[in-house]
Formats: structure tokens, sequence, C-alpha cells
């Protein structure tokens, strides 16, 4: 489990790394438009397979940081012993939702390869976006298998106490 936390820390560095280049060449467009009437061509297109990529580098440290969000209306007053398995069967469902993310998402991207699908404007290679988005989706999986099996905070070594 400490080993998909530290993947799950280098997938949200990446992922805000292309969050900065999506603002630098954002403001770059803007500016250029604006003051020297000439934009970046595809900006747009960019903006929009980078910020996907993105989202789904985000997604495992989300979940091995316990930062979905939990409407606990129904269950606060139940004891931390059912809190706790409801946690891991919540765990256990969000990793077969990102297994079948993973595999619909390889299938699209291998569509897209065969297909060649590219982008309007620059002719981008839309596979790629694909092929960036399944190992996040198939770590996240993994970690919410994880936390099922060995407990929410298995691994997270920022975690004060171990939960069961």
């Amino acid at each position: 489990m400490k080993t998909f936390h530290t993947l799950a820390k280098l997938f949200a560095i990446l992922a805000g790394l292309l969050l900065t280049f999506i603002t630098l060449m954002t403001c770059w467009s803007v500016i250029g438009r604006n003051l020297f009437d000439t934009s970046l061509i595809g900006d747009f297109e960019l903006t929009g397979v980078t910020t996907g990529a993105a989202i789904a580098l985000f997604m495992p440290y989300c979940q091995a940081k316990r930062g979905n969000i939990i409407v606990d209306f129904f269950t606060a007053k139940l004891s931390d012993k059912n809190q706790v398995g409801l946690d891991r069967f919540g765990a256990l469902l969000l990793a077969l939702v990102f297994a079948l993310l993973a595999w619909r998402t390889t299938l699209g991207g291998l569509n897209s390869l065969n297909t060649n699908s590219e982008t309007q404007i620059l002719g981008f290679p839309e596979w790629t976006v694909f092929a960036a988005m399944v190992p996040p989706f198939v770590l996240t999986a993994l970690i919410g298998l994880g936390q099922m099996l060995f407990g929410m905070d298995a691994g997270d070594t920022d975690a004060g106490e171990m939960h069961t």
C-alpha cells in the first residue's frame, strides 16, 4: 500500500504540473490575443485534453487521502465499527467502479488508436489522453481494494492512527 500511496503522490504532482502548463498556456494565449492580436492555435484543444488527463491523475491521491465526499447524515450515529465497515464497503464499490472505468477507457483508447481519431484543429491523437487516464484509474481501483482489505489508512504514512 505504501507503494500505491507513493505512486498516487507522483501522479498528483504530474497533474499539478499539467495544470500549471495549462494555466501558463492560457495566460500566454489571452495576453497574445489582447495585446498583440495573435493567439495560440489549438489552445482550447490542448486545454481539454490536458485537463482530462490531470483530473484522472488526481483521482488516486484523492482516494488515498480519503478526499472523496462522504455523506454521513444517515450513518453519523452508528458505532465506529459499523462506520468502518461502511467505509470499507464504499472503498470496494469505488474499486469496482474504477476498474470498470479503466477497462472501458482502455477499450476507448484502443478504438481511438485503431481509427486514428484526432482533435480537429491540431490533429492531436486522442488515444494518448485515454492512455494517460488508464494507469491512474487502475491505481485508484487498487487503492480502494487495499483500503477495503487492510483499512482506510493502510499505507498512508501521513495518517496518524491506523483504522482497521
